[in-house]
């Protein structure tokens, strides 16, 4: 097996409790819908992606990761250019909080030692300093703080398919009573169906769906006032207004807080 494969299946069944991969993916490339025997932090070192699961759908930035428990399916969408550098862990060794998808802050300790832990061996020296990384990842994995963002998907199939529309142009104007022509369903049923599969409001679920892009943006380095526009905000004060109310700080001292 080569040292350095990027084939996901090599990195399934490796004598290891964490098997690093790196790989770099052109804009627009989509990892089709598959699932792994072992869990999986996805990372970006570069770029963005945006992570899809039965249940919900993340968009992660280089300052966040998304975790995936083993046997759960998903899909991988790259929204530019991305560096993805991937932790396969086996499920014994995984934090135990860690037991359902969820969103992960990446500190600049663990960014590093992701980075690190790809540049070895698959093989690594478990008694060497290879070993020492590993162990010290997974101990940054199981204290990393996480971040409320997941943006869940209902099962409903006129539900599904305005969801999807949204995620693939989250800034989109159309009222519920406009989705609802379009998916033949009437807007009360809409706002029911809502509220009872994604337990949130239309209005908040967008809320989060355009909170996720933006952070998605923020880490290419767009303006803030660029995004407000971009997203169909009033101006850059009224989004930020509504950043800091989701995460305690605003846009630029969010992005301060993750370098």
């Amino acid at each position: 097996m080569p040292a350095r494969s990027t084939n996901r299946e090599d990195f399934q069944r490796v004598p290891r409790p964490v098997a690093a991969m790196a790989k770099d993916f052109p804009s627009g490339f989509v990892i089709e819908r598959h699932s792994h025997p072992r869990a999986q932090l996805i990372y970006a070192a570069e770029g963005v992606m945006r992570v899809t699961t039965p249940g919900g759908a993340w968009i992660v930035p280089p300052y966040r990761a998304v975790w995936i428990p083993a046997g759960i399916e998903h899909e991988v969408r790259m929204s530019g250019a991305v560096e993805m550098r991937t932790l396969y862990i086996e499920p014994k060794a995984a934090p135990t909080a860690l037991r359902e998808c969820t969103v992960l802050e990446v500190t600049p300790l663990l960014r590093a030692l992701i980075l690190r832990a790809v540049e070895e061996p698959i093989e690594y020296d478990e008694h060497g300093s290879a070993g020492l990384v590993i162990a010290l990842i997974l101990a940054e994995l199981a204290r990393a703080a996480t971040v409320p963002l997941s943006v869940p998907l209902p099962r409903d199939p006129r539900l599904a398919s305005l969801c999807r529309a949204l995620l693939d142009d989250p800034a989109a104007r159309e009222t519920l009573e406009d989705w609802a022509l379009r998916v033949g369903a009437s807007a009360r049923t809409l706002a029911r169906l809502f509220q009872r599969e994604t337990s949130m409001s239309f209005i908040a679920w967008r809320q989060q769906v355009r909170l996720a892009e933006a952070m998605g943006r923020l880490a290419k380095g767009e303006p803030v006032a660029l995004i407000a526009e971009a997203l169909g905000y009033a101006s850059a004060s009224a989004f930020t207004a509504m950043f800091h109310r989701a995460l305690g700080a605003t846009p630029l001292q969010y992005l301060a807080r993750m370098s």
